[in-house]
């Protein structure tokens, strides 16, 4: 993880360096993140909804154009469910949590830079990190958000966002009998969809 953090930081300096003087936004955020069901083969996870908080750099490379590395985390539980519904493992069993490293872009849609408020869109790409009972495992990771800037008069502006986030992974594999009776063996996936809303306090500084 700290290698996909190392190659996503230089990956956001370098490209700072060679764009032209903008706007460098330090961000913190907070907010909350709804339940999801995760079902895999033979069971299911309930993972449980949960306050998100992190953090992130934004430059601006036009007062509309800007990209983004962040990182947000949640402390949760992934109790385990039987497909009849009944509890397999407890709580207290699955204690854990769900991280996202991801390197975005986000444009702004009000034309006039001196706007107070400001709607934008994002997207973002990276990696997912969940962890349960000191076991970690990392996966291909992807976020979309909308949401709306308000801008003061000092340094500090103020974001609220929805965001949609997930994690993609394989699990195990599903056979499928294909034509002639013959096997083949595909992978199975299990799916991670989060949805949320947070408040993200911006600190913008001119380069």
């Amino acid at each position: 993880m700290k290698k996909i953090l190392l190659i996503a930081s230089i990956v956001l300096c370098s490209a700072a360096m060679y764009a032209q003087p903008g706007t460098i936004s330090l961000n913190l955020d907070a907010g909350y993140t709804f339940h999801d069901e995760v079902q895999f083969d033979a069971a299911y996870t309930d993972v449980e909804a949960a306050f998100r908080y992190g953090g992130g750099i934004e430059y601006f490379m036009d007062f509309n154009k800007s990209i983004q590395l962040k990182y947000h985390r949640m402390d949760t539980y992934f109790p385990i469910y039987k497909p009849s519904g009944e509890l397999w493992s407890t709580e207290s069993d699955n204690k854990g949590s769900v991280n996202y490293i991801l390197l975005g872009w986000n444009s702004y849609f009000n034309p006039d830079p001196d706007a107070k408020l400001i709607p934008y869109g994002g997207l973002g790409l990276g990696v997912g990190v969940i962890g349960v009972n000191d076991n970690t495992v990392t996966k291909f990771a992807w976020d979309a958000r909308l949401g709306v800037k308000i801008k003061t008069p000092s340094v500090v502006s103020l974001k609220l966002e929805a965001y949609m986030q997930s994690i993609i992974s394989t699990f195990g594999t599903d056979v499928w009998i294909g034509y002639g009776g013959y096997a083949y063996a595909v992978p199975d996936y299990a799916t991670l969809w989060q949805f949320g809303f947070t408040g993200v306090l911006c600190f913008d500084f001119q380069r």
